[in-house]
């Protein structure tokens, strides 16, 4: 979870990697859903991206991004949501990986990606719940615009993004150019199992919280 990460000049680019084959693909970002259905909140229409293409949603004078560093926690204050952050990568399907289901309380960050505060587009995943009940983003389809996600990152500096937008996307009909696009600025995407629910095939979709960097300290 950080440790023996390169410096960042090695890693001050943050290639996309994998995730560029992901993206071009069109593969959804979380495969499966827990075996367990418990009725998520769900994003508002209130809450919606409602923009145009081409569109972005940059401050007017956005904060310098950040060097990279790896995450270390993320924290949704008006969601009650603080939880550690490891490293993920891809399975042998191609699929980003999800956390451990076994620890509700954890959140995962693509590594092979852009890190938070980074120019780009970063990714941080975690299971909305397991068979013991919720997990770390049962609620983040409630999460509202303008709300603050503080990450901080192993170096002692901050990045903190507003939200944007929320949006439920179907799995088989993922928009990855869409979600996981270069704005030109450091932006987030955090990203948990939602929509409809079935004990055969798991969640139908994932639900996507857009954010944007506001402070980096």
């Amino acid at each position: 979870m950080g440790e023996g990460y390169p410096d960042s000049k090695s890693r001050g680019r943050s290639p996309w990697g994998v995730l560029a084959l992901v993206m071009l693909t069109g593969i959804a970002l979380m495969k499966d859903g827990v075996d367990v259905s418990l009725g998520p909140p769900q994003p508002a229409a209130a809450a919606s991206l409602g923009r145009t293409a081409g569109e972005t949603f940059a401050p007017l004078v956005p904060p310098k991004s950040m060097d990279f560093a790896p995450a270390e926690r993320i924290r949704v204050p008006a969601l009650s949501i603080d939880a550690p952050i490891m490293d993920v990568g891809l399975d042998a399907d191609g699929w980003i990986e999800a956390p451990p289901a076994k620890d509700p309380n954890i959140a995962g960050w693509y590594q092979n990606g852009i890190a938070p505060g980074q120019r780009g587009t970063s990714v941080v995943v975690g299971h909305v719940d397991n068979r013991s009940g919720p997990a770390v983003f049962y609620g983040l389809g409630s999460v509202r615009r303008g709300d603050r996600i503080e990450v901080p990152r192993f170096d002692g500096s901050e990045a903190v993004f507003e939200v944007y937008g929320v949006e439920v996307f179907a799995k088989n009909d993922f928009p990855a150019a869409q979600v996981y696009g270069d704005t030109g600025h450091a932006e987030l995407r955090v990203i948990t199992c939602g929509g409809g629910y079935s004990k055969a095939d798991g969640y139908e979709a994932n639900v996507v919280v857009f954010a944007r960097l506001v402070k980096a300290g």
